[in-house]
């Protein structure tokens, strides 16, 4: 009875770092987590050596000889658990920790005996296999062990009768403990591998989880960030008609009417309680349907002045095409709708401006023949007559002018670009203008940069562009006033200044200014400005106005340089030279 008693307590003591494996594994996966999540390997291996350590020693310490003849001690079995399941400088350190303690606790201390009864000749195998026995099934990794400690155990069960302390004998005492040897060391082999593999397995098996855990949850945050910058208001719902999700775009519709409203007030929460306090009671009845019968439904639906084109559709298991779920999207389209109004009113006007402009054209035709009758008639009525003939044909040259201005504004034809002089333009307008303000008693000053190089034009646009401004800086003016024409050169390209000392424009006209039919004055008919801004958006161009009552007007033309305009691309590299004015 004292013999079972010693292989229970030698059983025990071998098997301690077996049992204490998960709480060490799982003390050290909560303590030394690695940057990318998964265990540190090497803080469970200190805890494995420290077990298995003090299990040998207890089992050196507690050794002794059944029937005494045979020895007993199950030392090696944490030993060699450690060498194949930890690193390889514990499993080196142990070994030696092994041999030391031989000599201090061996009944019968011989140099054979340490060799046999601490299987050191197994050492080099074990720890050559250590290797394998890492990337082995559970099922190799139970027979490597198990070889391993029947081997030793064998070795010190039989090191008496190698070393001649002891005679073989064959009677069922040394047949019986043989045998319990075996047994105990194959069913402690078991033990190390079920219990080490197990809590490996459950680690491993409980860091998948949390992965696919922060997956999912990194997953539905994408998701729900993608449904928040969505500018449509979504709603998911499950087959009860519960509200399972929605978009941060429906949440600011749902505030409208309740502006203290949270997503989680919303969630878990019956559609037709949320859609009635928002007046969207149609769509519970086109939820209804998309649930039952898989119908998707469109529909724009007016709410005050809102206008919302609404849609549900079904959401289907990918494998068995099963319903599961609906979901609603609501999306603002006032504002598409007033613009589809308003382009269709564009649309229109500009068939009446066709209109017109073929009108006013045909209306040319029969004017000139006017003109040519008065013209003759005057010839031959008498001197006293000549006053009313001028008056009658002033006005049909300025309603031929009229008509000449609305032509080219309405007509937004394109024009023929070529490469020429600004500066040459203005010195053939500069004589007209003169003219003009002698007659006005003004004056003209010239400024022009002799960096500026020639630009794709059209010499005729750009002669009735400066010859509008002029002419409207000279009727701003009274007696005494000063146009300036000033041209600069800049990198991105070339600005012309009409500056005039007149009146000035305040700045609600300012903002009207390029309007067609808008004027300041009596007699103008409010197309000049808006011939110049046509003509400036042919060219690619600017203009602009700045004014100060009191103090005058300045209008800016800015005229940029183009991929195609060899003379800017010389400029820009700096090798273009001035020019001589």
């Amino acid at each position: 009875m004292g013999e079972i008693k010693e292989i229970l307590l030698q059983m025990l003591i071998a098997g301690v770092p077996a049992f204490l494996f998960p709480l060490i594994y799982g003390n050290c996966t909560s303590n030394h987590m690695s940057k990318e999540g998964g265990i540190c390997k090497n803080s469970y291996s200190v805890g494995l050596f420290y077990t298995c350590t003090v299990s040998m020693l207890l089992c050196s310490i507690f050794s002794t000889r059944l029937w005494d003849e045979l020895p007993i001690n199950y030392g090696i079995l944490p030993l060699f658990a450690l060498m194949l399941y930890g690193r390889l400088r514990d499993g080196v350190a142990l070994a030696l920790i092994q041999l030391l303690l031989y000599p201090l606790f061996a009944l019968n201390f011989t140099f054979s005996g340490m060799i046999l009864e601490t299987g050191m000749l197994l050492y080099p195998m074990v720890l050559l296999a250590s290797n394998y026995f890492k990337v082995t099934t559970r099922h190799g990794k139970v027979v490597t062990l198990s070889v391993f400690f029947v081997a030793g155990e064998l070795m010190i069960t039989s090191s008496p009768f190698m070393t001649g302390t002891e005679t073989l004998r064959t009677d069922l005492s040394s047949l019986a403990a043989t045998a319990v040897n075996v047994l105990v060391t194959l069913m402690i082999g078991a033990l190390f591998v079920y219990m080490i593999e197990h809590t490996l397995e459950k680690e491993k098996l409980r860091l998948q989880v949390m992965q696919l855990s922060r997956n999912y949850f990194r997953e539905a945050e994408k998701l729900q960030q993608s449904l928040d910058a969505a500018p449509l208001s979504i709603i998911l719902l499950d087959r009860q008609r519960d509200i399972m999700a929605i978009n941060e775009t429906f949440l600011r519709l749902y505030r409208r009417s309740d502006p203290t409203a949270t997503r989680e007030n919303l969630i878990r929460h019956k559609l037709n309680i949320v859609l009635t306090d928002i007046q969207f009671e149609v769509l519970i009845s086109r939820a209804a349907q998309t649930l039952e019968e898989n119908a998707i439904t469109r529909e724009l639906l007016q709410s005050g002045d809102q206008i919302y084109f609404t849609s549900t559709s079904p959401i289907k298991k990918g494998h068995t095409d099963e319903t599961i779920g609906a979901v609603l999207i609501i999306q603002d389209i006032t504002e598409l709708e007033t613009f589809r109004k308003e382009l269709n009113h564009i649309e229109r006007l500009s068939l009446v401006g066709q209109m017109a402009a073929g009108i006013t054209h045909e209306i040319r035709n029969p004017m000139a023949v006017v003109r040519g009758f008065l013209q003759l008639m005057r010839e031959k009525s008498p001197s006293t007559l000549d006053h009313y003939y001028r008056i009658v044909l002033e006005e049909l040259d300025r309603a031929n002018s009229i008509i000449n201005d609305f032509l080219s504004l309405a007509q937004n034809r394109s024009v023929k670009m070529e490469l020429c002089s600004l500066h040459e333009i203005i010195k053939e307008l500069t004589p007209l203008l003169w003219a003009d303000a002698n007659l006005r008693g003004q004056s003209i000053e010239v400024m022009l940069d002799e960096e500026v190089p020639e630009l794709l034009l059209n010499q005729k646009e750009i002669k009735q562009l400066i010859l509008n401004l002029g002419r409207n800086g000279m009727e701003a003016m009274d007696e005494k006033g000063q146009l300036t024409l000033e041209t600069k050169c800049g990198t991105d390209g070339v600005e012309l200044y009409v500056k005039d000392t007149g009146a000035g424009i305040s700045p609600a006209q300012q903002e009207r200014l390029f309007e067609p039919f808008f004027t300041t004055k009596s007699q103008g008919t409010g197309l000049g400005l808006s011939l110049c801004l046509s003509i400036m958006e042919r060219h690619s161009g600017k203009i602009s106005v700045d004014s100060e009552e009191g103090k005058g007007t300045t209008f800016t033309v800015f005229f940029p340089f183009t991929q195609t305009d060899p003379s800017s691309q010389r400029l820009r590299s700096g090798t273009l030279p001035p020019l001589v004015d």
